[in-house]
C-alpha cells in the first residue's frame, strides 16, 4: 500500500511575501476570530438562559452557531500562524486535520440548514401538527446523527487521500484542501479519492439537501399564495434569515468548488486571498448577526438580558 510518508509538509503559496504587513494582518485575524466567537456565543447564551427560547427552532439555531465556531476554528488559528511564518509550511498531519475540520464544517452546515428548512416547512404548512412532528428530543437526535454521519463520511474520504503517494507539496491556497492534496498524488488509484470527493461533496452534501430545501420552499410558497396577510408576514420574517444564510453558504461552497478546479489567475490576487476564506470567516459572522437581528424573540431577549444586567 502506498502512503504519503515521502512528504513531511506542504507549502501554502497563496500567502506570498507580505513583509512587515504580517503583523497588521495577524492582529486583524485575531480580532476577527474573537468577534466570530463572541457574536456566536452571545446568541447561544441568550437562547440558553431564556426559557422562552427553549424551542426546537432555537435548538437547531444553537447547533448551527456552534458549527460556525467550529468551522472558523478549523481555519483561523492556522491562518494566524501562517501569517507570521516565513516559509508558510504546514505539516502533513496538521493539513489532514484541517481538511477534516473544514469538510465536516461544510457538511454539517448544509445538513443543519436543511433541517431548518424542514422546520419552517412544518411550521408554515402544517402548523397544527408542528408540536407533534418537531420536538426537542427529535431535534437533538437529528443533530447528533448529522454530526456522526458527516464525521464518518469525511473520515472515509480522508482514508483514501491519506494512503496516496504524493509527488509534490505545493498547495496554491491559504489552507489545505482534499482535492488539491489528491491532485499532488502520482498514485494510480487517486481517482478513488476524486470519486468519493465528488459523491460526498457534490451529490450527498450539496445536491440532495438543495433538492429537499427547494421542495420545502415550493410548498411554503404555495401555502403563502393562498393565505392571509398575517401568514405571509410570518413566513417572510421566519424564512428570510434562513434564505440569506443558505444563499450565502451556497455561494461560498460553489466558489470553493470552482476555484479549486479551474485556473483563477485572472482574478486579482487580493480578491483571491479574501474570497478563499469567505466560507470560514464571513459565514460564521453572518449567521448570528442575521438571526440575532431578524428574529424578534432573540432580539427582545437580548435587550431584556442587557437591561437586567445593567440594572
Amino acid at each position: 500500500m502506498e502512503n504519503s510518508t515521502q512528504v513531511v509538509s506542504f507549502v501554502l503559496t497563496m500567502y506570498g511575501n507580505i513583509g512587515n504587513f504580517k503583523y497588521l494582518y495577524f492582529i486583524v485575524t485575531v480580532l476577527l476570530y474573537m468577534l466570530i466567537i463572541f457574536v456566536n456565543a452571545v446568541v447561544i447564551v441568550i437562547i440558553y438562559v431564556d426559557i422562552n427560547l427553549h424551542e426546537p427552532m432555537y435548538l437547531i439555531l444553537c447547533g448551527l452557531l456552534a458549527n460556525e465556531i467550529y468551522g472558523s476554528t478549523g481555519l483561523l488559528p492556522c491562518l494566524m500562524a501562517q501569517i507570521l511564518s516565513d516559509t508558510h509550511e504546514i505539516s502533513v498531519s496538521y493539513c489532514f486535520i484541517q481538511i477534516f475540520c473544514l469538510h465536516t464544517y461544510a457538511g454539517i452546515e448544509y445538513a443543519i440548514l436543511t433541517v431548518m428548512a424542514y422546520d419552517r416547512y412544518v411550521c408554515i404548512c402544517k402548523p397544527l401538527h408542528y408540536n407533534v412532528i418537531i420536538t426537542k428530543r427529535k431535534i437533538q437526535q437529528v443533530i447528533v446523527a448529522v454530526w456522526i454521519y458527516v464525521f464518518v463520511e469525511v473520515g472515509v474520504l480522508l482514508s483514501f487521500t491519506i494512503r496516496l503517494k504524493l509527488c509534490g507539496n505545493i498547495i496554491n491556497r491559504v489552507c489545505c484542501s482534499n482535492h488539491l492534496v489528491a491532485q499532488l498524488s502520482c498514485s494510480s488509484n487517486r481517482e478513488m479519492s476524486h470519486i468519493h470527493d465528488l459523491v460526498f461533496g457534490l451529490v450527498l452534501s450539496v445536491a440532495v439537501p438543495t433538492g429537499f430545501i427547494s421542495f420545502t420552499y415550493i410548498k411554503i410558497l404555495a401555502v403563502c399564495l393562498n393565505s392571509s396577510k398575517d401568514t405571509k408576514q410570518k413566513a417572510v420574517s421566519t424564512c428570510t434569515p434562513h434564505l440569506v444564510a443558505l444563499l450565502s453558504f451556497s455561494f461560498g461552497c460553489f466558489h470553493e468548488l470552482i476555484t479549486q478546479r479551474f485556473d483563477m489567475a485572472f482574478v486579482p490576487y487580493p480578491l483571491r486571498v479574501i474570497s478563499s476564506t469567505y466560507l470560514f470567516t464571513f459565514q460564521p459572522l453572518l449567521s448570528p448577526i442575521i438571526y440575532g437581528f431578524k428574529l424578534s424573540k432573540i432580539r427582545h431577549s437580548y435587550q431584556n438580558f442587557i437591561a437586567t444586567k445593567l440594572l
